[in-house]
This record gives structure tokens, sequence and C-alpha cells, in this order.
């Protein structure tokens, strides 16, 4: 894979701890290790909250800095929440826009990466409410009208959104199956940019083990690739899949993501 000479500065923006490291841990890392500036917006699980606290571990060993919370509770968990916050999904949406734009006009990234449509392989309501905030939010951070108290406008280059193919699924989607989870891909031809992020593979398992009370389960994918051999897990976490929303697909570039 060529390296770009100047890596553009990135902001992922995923619903829950762990999924920064599964689906952009390499491409994080990636970023980090050239010298961009790159962080991380989680919409779930506040401060106080042990996976919060597992969220700092693994984003510390990504080097993508501490976690930027949005402060808002799992759908399906109410241990998410320790104060009472309410849950991603019922929560106002100019409210949770607003939160995010606050981050990216303070990071001010070039790009950021992103939930996909379809919320993932699993579809989980929270990874779809977070690609329908970051889809507005990427957008109103460059309209100074909008949410004028939120910082200095910024406008992002490039949003993408992490994906996984009918045929790029692999080994991943057996493995899901076995814990009887759901399988929504999209077709090929939705992948813009396919990364090989094989030489971060050691870093983005190090950071997806930091999750550890999900890698010490049996039914969330932590814990079931911290109990494959290691090739076999290698061979899953090695590629990173996404989606160029906007402004639209860039030619030449399909092998990094490119601002």
């Amino acid at each position: 894979m060529t390296q770009p000479t100047a890596a553009p500065s990135l902001l992922g923006v995923f619903a829950h701890p762990d999924d920064e490291s599964l689906l952009a841990g390499g491409v994080l890392a990636q970023h980090a290790a050239g010298g961009a500036r790159t962080a991380v917006v989680t919409a779930t699980w506040t401060a106080g909250s042990h996976r919060a606290a597992e969220l700092a571990d693994a984003l510390n060993v990504l080097c993508v800095g501490a976690p930027r919370l949005l402060g808002y509770a799992d759908a399906r968990n109410p241990a998410s929440a320790p104060d009472g916050a309410v849950r991603l999904v019922d929560a106002p949406l100019d409210e949770a826009v607003g939160r995010l734009v606050a981050h990216i006009r303070e990071v001010r990234p070039d790009i950021v990466v992103g939930h996909d449509a379809l919320g993932q392989l699993t579809g989980h309501p929270d990874h779809r409410r977070a690609h329908q905030i970051t889809l507005l939010a990427v957008e109103a951070a460059g309209l100074p009208h909008l949410y004028p108290d939120a910082g200095e406008p910024w406008q992002p280059t490039a949003l993408y959104a992490a994906t996984h193919s009918e045929s790029g699924v692999g080994r991943l989607g057996p493995l899901l199956q076995s814990v009887g989870k759901t399988l929504l891909t999209v077709p090929d031809a939705y992948v813009t940019t396919t990364v090989d992020v094989s030489p971060w593979a050691a870093v983005k398992m190090a950071a997806i083990l930091a999750h550890r009370s999900e890698a010490a389960r049996e039914r969330p994918l932590p814990g079931l690739l911290a109990r494959l051999p290691e090739a076999e897990r290698d061979e899953i976490i090695r590629t990173e899949s996404f989606t160029r929303l906007t402004p639209g697909p860039a030619p030449g570039h399909p092998h990094r993501l490119v601002a």
C-alpha cells in the first residue's frame, strides 16, 4: 500500500466503545503513526461507566488521544449511563448533531470516518443513529449560521462510512453467524476504498483487547476474535473497507483514505 506523504487529519465517530477499534483501528493507527491529528468521538457509554475507561485504554494504544464522549446511553444497556443520560436513539436530533459539531470544529479534521447506513453487519440501532447524526454534523460544521456557539466553522473534506461488502466479509461472516448474529452487507460496488492495515494489525488487535469486558464475553466480536488462532484473527482484521460519502468517490485512490 502506498503511504500518503502527509497523512490527513482524521476524526472517527462511532456509537460504542470498541467500534472504533473493530471498524477503523488500523486506519486510525496508520494516520496517527503518520503524524496526523487524529481523534475519536464515541456517542454512547458516559463518563464513569466501565466501558468508557476501557475506551481510554484502547485509544491510548492507537495513539489517538483521550475519549470524546457525546454522553448518551446505549439503546440496549442501561448500565451504559450511570448518570441516567438519555439513550442515543431517543436523544433530540438537533441536540446530538450540535454536540458532534462542537467536536468537529475543535478537532478540525480533513476526514471524518463513521458508521454506514446499515449500522454495520448487525444493524445495531445505535450505529444507524450515529450514521444519521454524523451525516448532518459534517455538513452543519461548515455553516456559520448553524450552532454558532459550537466554535468556529470547519468543513471536513471527506466523509467515509466503514462498511462490509458481500464478497469482502470473508471469515467474519461465519464467525458472527456462529453466535446467531445477522449479516447485513452492502453490494461490492458500494465500497470505494479498501485499506490493507496489516502493518498496524497488532496495534489494532491490542486496542480491541483493551475493551476487556467485551473480550471476556462469548458473543461480542472482541470475544470471538480473542478466542481465534492468531492467523485466522489476523486474516479478519487486516482489511478495512469504506465508502466515500461526500463529496463523492475520488478516482485513482482505491487503497487509502484521501481528503
